[in-house]
């Protein structure tokens, strides 16, 4: 199943998806505001591109990273240890309206910066032991439509995409990172920049 949402009056929308908790806002932040920070953290943003290794060999990661957070609380994942920048206004402003909604408080931010279609994130899914157990996850979009990708761990028949907005927020909670992987693939098409910020809390 895949959902193509546009939706101007921003009702939040529940996804029908065994074993997970996911809800989508397509408009969290108007055109104008979206617009204004995705200029704004795609020149200010530390951005830097780390490097995986896969099967024993060494690649450039496809995308850009940046880790910021109101801490000294690194995070891992995929053999990669990031150290956090402190929340730049900017962030901080986005982190408070998400919390408005999901009434929990973020400690770290882990941004994605996908500069065309050939930039993408493998399937995988936020469960770190930095990040506890039934971890929330709070996801924001900025600049170019991405597809983003479910699929469930041990039920194949279980699916879901959905079309990331500009300005949108993807809200996981519950069992969706135990239970489910998620991905953004590449795509042949020629599109321009986005920017994915993921609230959470790092222990």
């Amino acid at each position: 199943m895949s959902l193509d949402i546009f939706n101007i009056h921003n009702e939040p929308i529940t996804l029908n998806m065994p074993d997970a908790d996911v809800v989508y806002y397509p408009v969290f932040f108007d055109q104008p505001t979206s617009n204004q920070l995705f200029q704004t953290l795609l020149n200010t943003i530390k951005w830097k591109q780390d490097e995986i290794k896969v099967f024993g060999k060494t690649y450039p990661q496809p995308r850009l990273t940046a880790l910021y957070a109101n801490n000294n609380n690194s995070y891992s994942y995929s053999n990669i240890t990031m150290s956090p920048n402190s929340f730049t206004k900017e962030l901080l402003f986005i982190k408070e309206k998400i919390e408005d909604v999901c009434t929990i408080k973020f400690t770290s931010c882990l941004l994605n910066l996908y500069r065309n279609g050939q930039d993408s994130n493998g399937w995988h899914a936020d469960d770190e032991k930095e990040l506890g157990k039934e971890p929330v996850i709070a996801s924001i979009s900025f600049g170019e439509e991405r597809w983003f990708h479910f699929k469930h761990k041990t039920n194949k028949k279980a699916r879901q995409k959905i079309l990331l907005q500009h300005g949108s927020l993807l809200l996981m909670k519950g069992k969706t990172q135990e239970c489910w992987l998620h991905q953004i693939p590449k795509t042949r098409k020629v599109i321009y920049s986005r920017i994915n910020l993921t609230f959470r809390v790092i222990k």
